[in-house]
């Protein structure tokens, strides 16, 4: 039997920029094998795929990388990625030789002490973390066996940020090697179509331009990169490859309104992007750090762009440039209007820059701070227009007040929200974190200028993109009492070229339309801009579509909260911080994304004997089931009936779990339990999905109806989506899912948990839970259902049998032959299960009983052709005439 080496992955997402730019901590290989000059020999890379999905500026994107071993010893191999700074990893996996890995988000402190229990333990282990200028790393590495195969699958998602009035979807591209099999696809779905697509690659060649395919039409967008290895090569028979940079899809929408309104599933977003406005004129307070440390280099760029920037500036902008070093200077005692004679003068002072002394940082930003407010309070500026302070520094605050805390505190009392600032942070030597908190608390955000040969344009690149304000004071209204959970709704500005997302949830379950309310100040008067959406419309026509993934407005609005949710922490103190820690850690481990509460864990439990340095066996391919492979992480000793609908059968035994799906009709009814000797049957309805009248194909069917008795006693209780009608041979009655019940009786316990869940126990110890699963009412497809859980199946008779009851006797199987299926993360098996030989593939299906929203992942072996050759005869045997 061929095992793998233990090993053990912490990923966590940092915040968006930290303090050293560089690998905090390389990734450690305790058990390293076989490496020259820290690369491994042998191992080759033979397909790399990236695919991209996009819908409604929500990208979902999977980074495949599949190597093999091709020599005669354990080799280690690679999985480098460097993602966007936005994003969230939402899932990770390798498999090995047909045996996947999965990962799982834990939060952080649970992750870090398994962590620092692996390496000491002697296990292969990662900690991972990095930055670049738009970029995470994510690297991890594996020993894998002489002539083995290891599949990385990294997932991960991001709202695109509009920008110059295009979406830009960031792919960095570093193979190392030549591929055999190198591909980036994007697929682009957009409700209010497409206007425009295009492709930039820093790395893309005349030669390599033709390969870019990139086509648009309607609502679509598609673009795919696909070189053949020849042309991945620098030069004839190199075998460096070309691919080495950056690939990005540029894209914009169609705009016949300000705003576009989509709703899915009771969540909405609300996209506005308004176009034609007058620009507002601008008043901005340049403040700008010459301390001793911005000599050289720094000094000269920084007046390069403060040159380019001012030249930029329209007649009717007021500006001023101030600096701080030990001491403060000003070119002028206030703002002036940026007349060409002004800006000539100011082009002159910039030249005259030199630097001197330390950097007192607070009298500097209180300076330009106050020259602002003098102006607004003289009138000196026009009423209409947007104010704003950008200050530039590379260095900590180190004389006058140098505390970060009472800096902070100063910047808020002096601006009281009354204006953004934005902080440019230059260089590595200085507290970029304290930058951002500082520019967070004042409606600003912070970017980091990196010390390279373009920050003069990055520094221009910045202020381009705040230098043509349209709105000021931008509220974004919804109706009251049907809505909750709004992100933020309220913007100080809004710049040419860019966008304001909001999301939200829908509490009212009959709200037939959605109009929102955008209030704005504008350059000549006061602007109102309304969007109505028709609720069952707009869901509809996004659902029919079935593109990408259709819970993606729900993970839009959730992206949006935590984010958010983690800036106000990083503000916060106190209680408040506490509370909002809470929350961002409830929903990043709810929606599963790695953010800088989470991480994300990858296991290869250890093995009884390390065989990493043995020969390879003759006859890798015929193996016996690997029970490390099938352990879930939460041992799972029920089975249960829930969803499509999914059967899943415990076997504790085996430490594993079996599932299968009943393919039939709504309208039939399936005995799940029959127990002849304590007289308990439990029988299921079938319902299926709405319908339309050009509905075509197999639909998804759930249990609508559950009917649970007690023959011997004339008890039943039926269970709907509805109610839970309880007859016990007198009387009946009838309990809403909105009632908290608990009610006792000498043969039954009923406990009903408002709008979740109905547990039912017998006298004899058996114990039954159904979920109730709610959907949004208005949803054109899906509707709601009920899962069935058993807890205490051992309390039943030998002669239990059904669909579910005849799993409550052990069952045994074996697993041989795992080999890679037609998806890379499932592999095909072998099962011999009761004298039958079935092709199984591994799988998750949904446990709902601690998350009954999003369930929780149980990895089992699924059972084709609804359980034939497991369950006992054919699945019509098990079809029956009524609900008892």
């Amino acid at each position: 039997m061929e095992r793998h080496l233990p090993f053990y992955i912490w990923l966590t997402l940092i915040p968006a920029l930290v303090t050293s730019d560089f690998l905090i901590e390389q990734l450690r290989n305790i058990k390293k094998r076989d490496t020259i000059d820290g690369h491994p020999k042998g191992i080759e890379i033979y397909w790399v795929n990236i695919d991209c999905s996009v819908t409604s500026r929500f990208s979902r994107n999977v980074i495949t990388s599949r190597a093999v071993n091709r020599a005669n010893v354990s080799k280690e191999a690679f999985f480098d990625v460097e993602l966007p700074k936005t994003a969230f990893i939402t899932n990770f996996t390798m498999t090995i030789d047909g045996v996947t890995y999965p990962g799982t988000i834990k939060e952080k402190e649970v992750a870090q002490k398994q962590y620092q229990q692996a390496v000491s333990s002697g296990q292969t282990a990662g900690l991972v973390k990095a930055s670049g200028r738009k970029t995470e790393k994510f690297s991890v590495s594996v020993n894998i066996a002489a002539a083995s195969k290891v599949t990385f699958e990294l997932t991960y998602e991001e709202l695109l940020k509009r920008s110059f009035g295009k979406y830009e979807l960031f792919i960095k591209v570093n193979p190392k090697q030549l591929v055999n099999k190198f591909e980036i696809e994007a697929n682009i779905f957009e409700p209010q179509g497409i206007s425009d697509l295009e492709v930039e690659g820093t790395f893309l060649t005349n030669e390599l331009l033709p390969v870019v395919q990139k086509s648009y039409s309607g609502k679509k967008g598609h673009v795919l990169f696909s070189p053949t290895i020849d042309q991945q090569r620098t030069c004839d028979n190199c075998t460096t490859s070309l691919l080495q940079g950056d690939f990005l899809i540029k894209y914009d929408v169609n705009r016949d309104s300000p705003s576009n309104l989509q709703v899915v599933n009771g969540y909405f977003v609300h996209f506005f992007a308004p176009k034609n406005l007058a620009h507002l004129p601008k008043n901005v307070a340049f403040v700008i750090d010459i301390s001793g440390s911005m000599g050289g280099q720094k000094l000269h760029q920084a007046k390069e762009a403060l040159v380019k920037i001012v030249e930029d500036l329209r007649e009717d902008d007021h500006f001023n440039i101030i600096l701080f070093e030990s001491s403060i200077s000003k070119w002028k005692d206030g703002l002036i209007k940026a007349t060409p004679e002004n800006v000539t003068e100011a082009k002159e002072f910039i030249a005259k820059i030199d630097v001197d002394g330390l950097t007192n940082l607070n009298d500097g930003l209180l300076t330009g701070i106050e020259m602002l407010n003098t102006a607004h309070d003289s009138n000196s500026v026009p009423l209409r227009s947007a104010s704003l302070v950008i200050m530039l520094t590379d260095g900590e605050p180190n004389v006058g007040v140098s505390d970060k805390s009472m800096i902070q505190e100063n910047a808020k009392n002096a601006i009281q929200g009354r204006y953004p600032l934005y902080n440019l942070g230059f260089g590595y030597g200085l507290d970029y974190a304290f930058l951002e908190r500082l520019s967070k608390e004042n409606n600003g955000l912070a970017r980091r200028i990196y010390e390279d040969s373009d920050a003069a344009l990055q520094l221009q690149g910045f202020y381009d993109e705040v230098a043509n304000p349209l709105l000021t004071e931008i509220a974004l209204e919804y109706p009251e009492n049907v809505i909750s959970d709004l992100t933020q709704n309220n913007f100080k500005h809004y710049y040419d070229g860019s966008e304001i997302v909001v999301a939200g949830r829908i509490t009212d379950n009959d709200l037939n339309s959605i109009t929102a309310e955008v209030k704005a100040h504008g350059a000549l008067d006061d602007l109102t801009f309304s969007e109505q959406a028709d609720i069952e419309e707009t869901a509809k026509a996004l659902e029919e579509q079935k593109y990408i993934f259709g819970d993606y407005i729900e993970r839009l609005w959730a992206y949006l909260t935590i984010q958010q949710l983690l800036d106000k922490r990083s503000v916060a103190k106190g209680d408040e911080k506490e509370n909002l820690t809470a929350e961002a850690l409830e929903m990043s481990l709810k929606y599963k994304f790695v953010t800088p509460l989470t991480s994300m864990v990858v296991t290869k439990p250890e093995d009884s004997e390390d065989v990493a340095d043995k020969p390879v066996e003759a006859d890798a391919k015929s193996q016996s089931f690997p029970t490390h492979y099938s352990a879930p992480s939460t041992p799972y000793h029920y089975s249960s009936v829930d969803g499509d609908p999914h059967f899943i059968i415990a076997v504790p035994q085996k430490e594993d779990a079996l599932c299968f799906n009943i393919n039939e009709d709504p309208g039939a009814i399936l005995n799940l339990i029959r127990d002849p000797v304590t007289g308990i049957v439990v029988n299921g309805e079938l319902i299926g999905e709405k319908k339309s009248n050009n509905d075509v194909g197999q639909h998804n069917t759930y249990f609508g109806k559950l009917g649970i008795a007690k023959m011997h006693q004339n008890l039943r209780i039926e269970i709907t989506t509805e109610q839970i009608i309880l007859h016990d041979g007198i009387k009946q009655t009838t309990f809403s899912w909105l009632n908290e019940v608990t009610l006792q009786q000498p043969s039954l316990t009923l406990v009903i948990k408002r709008k979740k869940s109905v547990e039912v126990s017998m006298d004899n110890g058996a114990k039954f839970v159904i979920i109730l699963h709610q959907v949004w009412k208005k949803h054109p497809l899906h509707r709601d259902f009920l899962g069935f859980y058993t807890l205490d199946s051992h309390r039943l008779s030998e002669q239990t049998h059904g669909l579910l009851g005849q799993f409550f006797h052990p069952i045994d199987f074996d697993i041989i032959e795992v080999h890679p299926g037609s998806d890379p993360a499932k592999p095909d098996a072998t099962m011999i299960v009761k004298n039958n030989r079935l092709t199984v593939t591994r799988g998750w299906q949904k446990d709902y009983t601690e998350d009954a929203r999003h369930g929780i992942d149980v990895p089992c072996w699924f059972i084709h052709n609804n359980g034939e050759g497991l369950i006992d005869g054919v699945h019509t045997d098990y079809i029956v005439p009524s609900i008892f």
